[in-house]
C-alpha cells in the first residue's frame, strides 16, 4: 500500500478518533467510557505500529488542544501511544489473509486485555491520581472495574467491525495497483 493511502486512512481514522473519544463518551474525573478504540484498533490492523502509535498520539494532541476537558498532561499521551503501539504489535495484518479468524480473535483478545491492563488500570490510574490528587489505590478499584466490563465489549465489538470491514478494505484499498 502506498505511503499516500496509509495517509488517507490515518486521517479519517484520526478524524473518527477525534469524535468517538472527545464527542461521543461519557467522562467523569475518573472514568471514561468511549468507544475510540476501535479506529485506533483499525490502524493497528491496517497499518501497523507505527501508524497506530502516531494516530493515537496525534489524536490526543489534536483532541487535547482543540477540545480540551481539562488541563493537559502529557502522562495521557504517553500511555494512549503505549496502547497504539500494544495493538499494532498484535494486530497488524501485512496481507490481507495474515492469520485465520481463530488466531486474530485471540491476538484481539490479548490486546485488548494488555491494554486494559497496561493502560486502563495502571499508567491511566497513575496519571489520574498525580492530576486529581487522589490515592493510586482508591481510583484503581473504580477503574478496573470498568475495565473488566469493557474488556469483553471491545473484543466483541472489535472483532464485527473488522470482520465487517475486511473484504472492502481489501478490495478497494490493499490492492496492487497503488
Amino acid at each position: 500500500m502506498s505511503k499516500n493511502k496509509k495517509i488517507i486512512i490515518l486521517s479519517l481514522l484520526l478524524a473518527v478518533l477525534i469524535v468517538l473519544s472527545r464527542f461521543l463518551s461519557i467522562k467523569t474525573p475518573i472514568v471514561k467510557v468511549s468507544f475510540g478504540f476501535i479506529p485506533i484498533m483499525l490502524c493497528a490492523t491496517w497499518l501497523g505500529p507505527k501508524w497506530a502509535v502516531l494516530l493515537c498520539v496525534l489524536g490526543d494532541l489534536i483532541g487535547a488542544t482543540l477540545f480540551p476537558t481539562g488541563a493537559y498532561f502529557v502522562g495521557y499521551t504517553i500511555s494512549t501511544g503505549i496502547a497504539g503501539l500494544i495493538y499494532g504489535l498484535l494486530l497488524y495484518k501485512k496481507d490481507s489473509d495474515a492469520y485465520s479468524t481463530k488466531k486474530f480473535i485471540l491476538r484481539i483478545i490479548i490486546s485488548v486485555v494488555l491494554v486494559s491492563i497496561i493502560e486502563g488500570m495502571l499508567l491511566n490510574t497513575l496519571w489520574t491520581s498525580i492530576v486529581v490528587g487522589k490515592a493510586f489505590y482508591v481510583l484503581f478499584a473504580t477503574r478496573a472495574i470498568k475495565q473488566l466490563i469493557m474488556i469483553p465489549i471491545n473484543v466483541i465489538v472489535f472483532a464485527f467491525i473488522e470482520k465487517a470491514l475486511d473484504k472492502p478494505f481489501n478490495k478497494y484499498v490493499r490492492t496492487d495497483n497503488d
